[in-house]
């Protein structure tokens, strides 16, 4: 009896640590993530239109000062009004930048301010497992 009610207590622990709401960081960071995704995705898609290839480019570190400047010159970049996922790429970028500057701007911590970083950004390297797999 004991062991089935310890069962039940964990179980229910766990589903009261699933449930907990996403803390901002974790918002920021998985909104910024899938912010990079679709774009490299837009990108590489079959059907780019000609304005896509001209977009800034978007890597996003949400720990770099930067970030801020590198959402707003997206969002304002005039071209491709017209592609719907342009669309909707800017207006996920456009709430990503409302979430830091306003919602979350007391809980992050930017750890660096090198713009560059963002324009080339250093990948991490390949795992050589994943090379010969």
């Amino acid at each position: 009896m004991k062991m089935l009610l310890s069962l039940i207590a964990l179980l229910s622990a766990a589903l009261l640590v699933s449930a907990a709401p996403p803390t901002c960081y974790s918002r920021v960071l998985s909104l910024s993530k899938e912010i990079t995704e679709s774009f490299k995705e837009l990108q590489t898609s079959k059907a780019v239109d000609s304005c896509v290839e001209m977009l800034p480019r978007l890597y996003l570190d949400i720990h770099n000062y930067c970030v801020l400047a590198k959402l707003r010159d997206f969002v304002a970049y005039p071209r491709c009004e017209r592609v719907l996922e342009v669309s909707e790429l800017k207006e996920k970028a456009r709430s990503l930048y409302t979430i830091m500057i306003s919602y979350c701007r007391r809980d992050l911590a930017f750890l660096t301010d090198d713009c560059n970083a963002l324009e080339s950004p250093v990948l991490p390297p390949i795992e050589p497992s994943i090379i010969e797999s």
